[in-house]
C-alpha cells in the first residue's frame, strides 16, 4: 500500500483549513488530513465559471465531507465579472477571488493553516510559467512550501503517486473539464510544454523542483543581505546614495523591492538609474516619490493632488478637466518663438522620454528655471508668483523621471529649453469650460 506524508506537516494541535476542490490531488490531501487524525475543516470555492458542472464539483466535496463528518465551508463568486472589471485575466481573477475566500474563512474559523494541495508536477508548470513571463528568482523559485498562513505539504508528491494513492485507497475525485482546454495558459504548458521536456528528461519535474530549490536558496541570500544593508543604513527615511549605489544590481534592486514593494522591473531599473547620480533629482513612482538631495535617498509617500498623473501623447490632445484645459502638443522645429508660459512653450526633443507625464506638484518638486541659474523649489516659485492654495493645485506640471520639466505660467526647467534649428516638442494650451 502507498504511503505519502505531509511535508512540511502541520501540527496536530492546529485548526486546519483544507482548499478541496475535489480534483485528485485536493481529494488526496483531503483523506491523508482525515485518516492522520488532524482538525481539518473542507473549504470549497465556486467559481461561477462553469454552470452545471462546477455546482456538481461542489455537491460532491460536500457530500464526502458529510459521509466522513468533516466540517465543511463553501464559497460562491463570480470569476469572469472580477476579471472584466479589474482587467484580468480569468485564471488571475479565480485565483485572487479563492484566496480571498480562503483567507476570510480560516479568519472567521480561528484556522492557524490554510493547506492547498499543489504537487511537484504544478511547481515545475509554475517554474516554465514564471520563466515566459521573464521572472527573477522569486518566480522561478516555484511555489514556496511555506508562506504566512498557506500551507502546501505536497509539493514532494509526483501527481501520478497521488493517483495512485487515490486508486489504492478508493478514495474518488472529480475531473475539471477546463484542465483538458489548451485555452488557460498553464493548460498549454502541462499539455504540450512538459511532454517535450519529458522527452528530453523523463525525471524533469525531480530536475526542476531541484532547480526552485537552489535558486530559492539564492534568492533567500540575497533578500537577507538586503535586509542586512537596510537595517545598518536606513534612517530619517533615507539611505545614503553611495553605498547604495556601490551594491551589486541583484541586491540594490532587493532593497529597492523592500522598501517600495509592487514596483514593476522597468520602475526598479529606473531607480537603480536614479541613484547613480548625486545631483538634487526627483523620481515619481505610484505611490512613492523619491528625491535625491545631499548625498542621500529620500522616500516620501506621494501626496494626493487635484490633478492625475496623464500620460503626454505627442499629437493628441490632452484634456486637464481640473485645471479647464486642454493640451495640445506636437513635434516642430524651434525657430526660437517667444516662450509665453501659460499659452505656447516648447521642449527640447532630445531629453523627452516615453513615460512623459502631466500632473500635479508634487512632494519635493523643485526646477532650474532657465535664465535663472539657480534651482527652485516649486512652493517658493508658487509663493513668488502669488499663487492661492487652489491655483497651485490645478497648476499642470509636465514631468519624466528625473522630476519637473515645465510648469505652465511659471517655468521650462534649463535641460529642457530647445536651442534653434533643433527638433522640438511645442505645447499649446487651451481654456475650456467645465461642465
Amino acid at each position: 500500500m502507498m504511503k505519502l506524508t505531509l511535508d512540511p506537516a502541520p501540527g496536530k494541535d492546529e485548526r486546519l483549513l483544507c482548499a478541496v476542490s475535489g480534483g485528485a490531488d485536493s481529494m488526496c490531501l483531503l483523506h491523508l488530513l482525515y485518516t492522520g487524525g488532524y482538525d481539518v475543516t473542507a473549504a470549497h470555492f465556486e467559481h461561477g465559471i462553469r454552470g452545471a458542472e462546477s455546482l456538481r464539483d461542489a455537491a460532491f466535496v460536500e457530500d464526502w465531507c458529510r459521509e466522513h463528518d468533516i466540517p465543511f465551508v463553501l464559497g460562491h463568486g463570480n470569476a469572469p465579472g472580477h476579471a472584466a472589471e479589474k482587467g484580468l485575466t480569468l485564471e488571475e481573477a479565480a485565483r485572487e477571488l479563492r484566496y480571498a475566500f480562503l483567507l476570510s474563512t480560516a479568519e472567521k474559523l480561528g484556522a492557524t493553516r490554510i493547506l492547498t494541495a499543489h504537487s511537484r508536477d504544478d511547481n515545475a508548470e509554475t517554474l516554465l510559467f514564471n520563466l515566459t513571463r521573464g521572472s527573477g528568482t522569486a518566480g522561478l523559485g516555484g511555489i514556496p512550501a511555506q508562506r504566512g498562513l498557506l500551507l502546501r505539504p505536497l509539493l514532494h508528491v509526483s501527481r501520478t503517486e497521488i493517483e495512485d494513492y487515490l486508486r489504492e485507497n478508493g478514495v474518488p475525485h472529480v475531473e475539471d473539464s477546463s484542465n483538458f482546454s489548451d485555452d488557460y495558459t498553464r493548460n498549454l504548458i502541462r499539455h504540450r510544454i512538459v511532454p517535450l521536456l519529458r522527452d528530453l528528461n523523463p525525471r524533469f519535474s525531480d530536475a526542476a523542483a531541484r532547480t526552485a530549490r537552489l535558486v530559492r536558496q539564492d534568492e533567500d541570500c540575497l533578500s537577507t543581505l538586503a535586509e542586512d544593508f537596510i537595517r545598518t543604513y536606513f534612517q530619517d527615511n533615507s539611505l545614503p546614495l553611495r553605498e547604495l549605489a556601490a551594491l551589486h544590481p541583484a541586491i540594490a534592486s532587493r532593497v529597492v523591492r523592500q522598501l517600495i514593494p509592487g514596483q514593476s522591473m522597468e520602475r526598479v531599473e529606473a531607480v537603480l538609474n536614479f541613484i547613480q547620480s548625486s545631483e538634487y533629482g526627483v523620481l515619481q513612482l505610484p505611490g512613492q516619490t523619491l528625491r535625491r538631495e545631499q548625498g542621500r535617498l529620500y522616500l516620501h509617500k506621494a501626496r494626493e493632488t487635484t490633478l492625475p498623473a496623464r500620460r503626454v501623447i505627442p499629437g493628441e490632445a490632452l484634456l486637464i478637466p481640473e485645471a479647464g484645459l486642454r493640451l495640445v502638443t506636437q513635434f516642430t522645429v524651434y525657430r526660437g518663438e517667444i516662450h509665453d508660459l501659460f499659452k505656447t512653450s516648447y521642449l527640447k526633443y532630445e531629453i523627452l522620454s516615453t513615460d512623459l507625464l502631466c500632473t500635479g506638484r508634487m512632494p519635493g518638486d523643485s526646477v532650474r528655471p532657465s535664465g535663472r541659474g539657480v534651482r527652485k523649489k516649486l512652493s517658493a516659485l508658487f509663493k513668488e508668483a502669488g499663487y492661492t492654495r487652489a491655483e497651485r493645485e490645478a497648476c499642470p506640471v509636465l514631468r519624466d523621471g528625473n522630476g519637473p520639466l515645465f510648469v505652465r505660467g511659471l517655468a521650462i526647467d534649463e535641460r529642457a529649453v530647445p536651442t534653434i534649428g533643433e527638433r522640438a516638442l511645442k505645447l499649446s494650451f487651451f481654456k475650456v469650460e467645465n461642465k
